[in-house]
């Protein structure tokens, strides 16, 4: 466990409880007490500012951390930048939730993005003398496919888009991302891959595909907080 007495930020206040260097990265915080509830022996919430649920447990006999993020990528870029540069976090493991864009795609299906596409302008910040294309730990996500290949799960492995837009003026979009290829569309992975690029340390990110967006599909609210479980295990075995 990360030692994290007399340390906090505006957003994390763990008061002493720890921390481990591997997290899980729901964006709801619900999300994040059901995975705690459901899958960590003798969990210890470690944040609770802002009710952005943190809990610290054990999977399996190895430590591991679950926190939610809130949506979107300023968000995620403040949680994740203090996780990593306050606290030591070395793993950190979106797990979430995606709109699909490729007919191969199905609700359920999970989806491990090598890349994240977006279009934020989260990168400006480096002053970088080109464009930058964040990619997930090819480490992590290795590990990610051959869990879910023991598991049966039915993965896609490629591009992901993260937007800053939920509700877009222009209803093109989505299909112009689809045809570049980009598997589907969600909204924290960039900031999460860039941070992590930034620090030096690993991260991934995995989704539930919770709505087709070119059928018109999708899954429940309550569904998304308590039944990606295939997409929650496999997080947890990169512990």
């Amino acid at each position: 466990m990360l030692e994290t007495t007399g340390k906090s930020t505006p957003h994390i206040q763990p008061q002493g409880a720890p921390i481990a260097e591997t997290i899980l990265l729901p964006g709801d915080p619900l999300r994040a007490k059901f995975i705690a509830e459901t899958y960590l022996e003798d969990a210890q919430q470690f944040n609770q500012v802002r009710g952005m649920l943190g809990f610290t447990g054990t999977y399996q006999g190895k430590e591991v951390s679950v926190m939610g993020t809130g949506m979107g990528m300023p968000s995620m870029g403040i949680y994740s930048w203090e996780l990593i540069n306050v606290f030591g976090v070395k793993n950190l493991i979106r797990v979430g939730s995606c709109g699909a864009l490729q007919d191969e795609l199905n609700l359920y299906d999970v989806v491990i993005a090598q890349g994240a596409s977006t279009d934020s302008n989260y990168a400006g910040q480096y002053q970088l003398p080109g464009t930058f294309a964040p990619l997930g730990s090819y480490r992590l996500l290795e590990q990610a496919k051959r869990a879910a290949e023991e598991q049966g799960a039915r993965t896609h492995v490629g591009g992901v888009v993260s937007s800053d837009v939920f509700y877009n003026a222009n209803d093109q979009v989505n299909h112009r991302w689809a045809s570049m290829g980009m598997l589907a569309v969600e909204m924290e992975a960039a900031a999460l891959y860039m941070n992590a690029a930034a620090a030096g340390v690993d991260a991934l990110a995995l989704f539930t595909v919770s709505d087709h967006i070119m059928r018109q599909e999708e899954t429940t609210p309550e569904e998304r907080q308590t039944a990606f479980t295939q997409m929650m295990e496999i997080a947890l075995s990169l512990a």
